[in-house]
């Protein structure tokens, strides 16, 4: 999410979201892509350490989300990441993770769901960077 004063206008908002994700991609260099292995390791990694208690049954990149970062499936355990986020920083990676993990246990965007998802300490910041990055990728060629 990203709050920005509501006089801006489009064009100057979207020019302040790419600001910023300039700014936090020059201080977080992007990441190599991992495997559907790697990436379950970490899932269950960080519902570990951010004691989510969600055990995901697999943890996959899928190339058919193109308005979704993540989705998951709350009844199977099932986990989807969109390849669109194998270029992001392992921060944003992992904010993404921590918040369909908190879906496995709180399917909805209920206050407990916030909770969970918000125990990740770069939360808010991986939705700012997301923002501005779906911007880029929705922008026509130059």
């Amino acid at each position: 999410m990203v709050s920005l004063p509501a006089h801006l206008s489009a064009e100057a908002r979207e020019k302040a979201v790419a600001w910023l994700v300039d700014r936090l991609v020059a201080k977080h260099p992007l990441r190599t892509a991992v495997g559907d292995a790697e990436l379950m390791h970490r899932a269950v990694a960080l519902s570990d350490r951010y004691r989510i208690g969600a055990r995901p049954t697999s943890v996959r990149w899928v190339t058919n989300q193109r308005a979704r970062w993540g989705s998951c499936s709350f009844h199977s355990g099932e986990i989807r990441l969109s390849h669109r986020l194998r270029s992001v920083p392992e921060w944003v990676l992992d904010a993404v993770l921590v918040h369909e993990l908190a879906h496995l246990i709180h399917p909805d965007h209920s206050k407990a769901f916030h909770q969970l998802a918000d125990g990740y300490p770069r939360h808010h910041e991986a939705g700012l960077f997301l923002a501005g990055y779906g911007l880029g990728l929705a922008a026509p060629p130059a």
